[in-house]
C-alpha cells in the first residue's frame, strides 16, 4: 500500500521524546502514514539506542520503535536549536513529548509560545503523573506507573512478592492513550473546525484505567483484590495447565455453555447440567473441584491432543508462545503480522 493511501497521510508530527512512551506513540502514527520527525540530542541520541540486544552497535528495539520516522539531531537547549524546532512546529500538526512536566517550557516551548507559533498545533504530553497534581514534578517511569496504577499489586502469586509483566506495558498503554487523544483532537480540529489542543497522559492513570472493577469492589463491598497467580479471580475456569508431555496450555472455559462443552470433552457427562456449574458464580464456589478435574484431564494428554480436542469443540485454548513459536506460527504468517 502506498503511504499516500494511509489514513494519516499528510499529518506531520514532531517527536521530542526518548525511550518508550513518546516514541511508541509516534511509531503508531507513522505506521498509519503520518510524517514523523524524531528529534534526538547530539552525541548520545535516544538512550533506547543502547537498550537490550544490540545489532551493529544499535539496539534492535530502537529499530522497531523508530521505523518509518525521519531522525534529526538538534540541541533544543541552544538558541540555534530552539529556532530550528520552532520553525518545524509552525509546519506540524502534532507535537509529542514525554519529558518531566515543565521541561520543554524551560527550553522555551511554553504553552503561550506554542500557541503563538501554531494555533492549530496538537500537543500530547506523556509523563509519569500528569501535568498537574502534587506528584507532577516527580520522575516517573512505566514501572512506577504500573505499581501506582494497581497492576503490580495483582501480578504474581499471593505468597510471593509482586512481579512485573515481561514488557514495558505501562509505557505502551500510555502511548495508546496518547494516540487516541491525538486522533480525537485531529477530528475536533479538522472536522469540527476546532483549534489546537493539549493532551495530558499520565502513565499511572493509563494503567489504572485497565483495573476493571477494582475500585467499585472496594468502594461498595470493601474487597481488596489480591494476587492469584495464573488464575483470573472470580472467573472460573481460566488457568494454565501442564500437559502429559510437560508443556503448558491456557484454557479459558469460563462461558456457561463453553464449560458444559468442556465437561463433555473431559468425559464428565455425569456433571453436564449440574446446577453447581451452570453459572460463573456457582463455579466460583467450587473452583478447587473444577481445577482438579481439568488438571487431571489435561495431564492425561499431550499438548497437541489437548489443543485439537478443545478447538474441535469451540473451547478457547492455546499454547504459550516464545519468540521462536511466534515466528514459525502459520496464522501470524498468514496475517502478515
Amino acid at each position: 500500500m502506498k503511504t499516500t493511501n494511509l489514513p494519516l497521510a499528510g499529518i506531520k508530527v514532531l517527536e521530542m521524546g526518548t525511550l518508550i512512551a513518546g516514541p511508541f506513540s509516534t511509531r503508531i502514527l507513522a505506521e498509519f502514514g503520518a510524517e514523523v520527525i524524531k528529534v534526538e540530542l547530539p552525541n548520545s541520541g535516544d538512550p533506547l539506542r543502547k537498550w537490550r540486544v544490540l545489532h551493529n552497535g544499535t539496539s534492535l528495539w530502537w529499530y522497531v520503535q523508530s521505523r518509518n520516522k525521519k531522525c534529526i539531531t538538534v540541541d533544543v537547549r541552544t538558541e540555534e536549536g530552539l529556532e530550528v524546532i520552532k520553525n518545524l512546529l509552525k509546519e506540524c500538526d502534532v507535537l509529542v513529548e514525554n519529558f518531566r512536566p515543565g521541561t520543554i517550557a524551560k527550553w522555551g516551548l511554553t504553552p503561550e509560545v506554542l500557541q503563538e507559533l501554531n494555533p492549530n498545533l496538537i500537543v500530547s504530553h506523556i509523563s509519569g503523573f500528569g501535568q498537574t497534581g502534587p506528584y507532577a514534578d516527580r520522575a516517573g517511569f512505566g514501572s512506577v506507573g504500573e505499581a501506582m496504577g494497581g497492576l503490580r499489586y495483582l501480578t504474581g502469586y499471593p505468597d510471593r512478592p509482586p512481579v512485573r509483566v515481561g514488557v514495558s506495558i505501562g509505557d505502551s498503554v500510555a502511548s495508546l492513550y496518547s494516540v487516541i487523544g491525538i486522533l480525537m483532537a485531529l477530528y475536533h480540529r479538522d472536522v469540527r473546525n476546532g483549534g489546537g489542543q493539549e493532551i495530558d497522559v499520565a502513565l499511572y492513570e493509563a494503567i489504572f484505567s485497565l483495573m476493571e472493577s477494582l475500585v467499585p469492589e472496594y468502594d461498595k463491598k470493601g474487597v481488596i483484590r489480591e494476587r492469584t497467580g495464573s488464575t483470573f479471580p472470580g472467573i472460573v475456569p481460566t488457568n494454565v495447565y501442564q500437559t502429559k508431555d510437560g508443556k503448558y496450555i491456557v484454557l479459558a472455559a469460563n462461558g456457561d455453555k463453553i464449560f458444559q462443552r468442556l465437561l463433555k470433552v473431559m468425559g464428565r457427562d455425569d456433571l453436564v447440567g449440574d446446577e453447581r456449574f451452570l453459572t460463573n458464580d456457582g463455579r466460583v464456589k467450587h473452583q478447587e473441584l473444577i481445577e482438579s478435574m481439568i488438571e487431571e484431564w489435561v495431564g492425561q494428554h499431550n499438548l497437541k491432543e489437548c489443543l485439537d480436542l478443545l478447538n474441535e469443540n469451540a473451547i478457547p485454548a492455546g499454547t504459550i508462545y516464545n519468540a521462536e513459536d511466534i515466528v514459525n506460527d502459520p496464522h501470524y504468517q498468514a496475517r502478515d503480522m
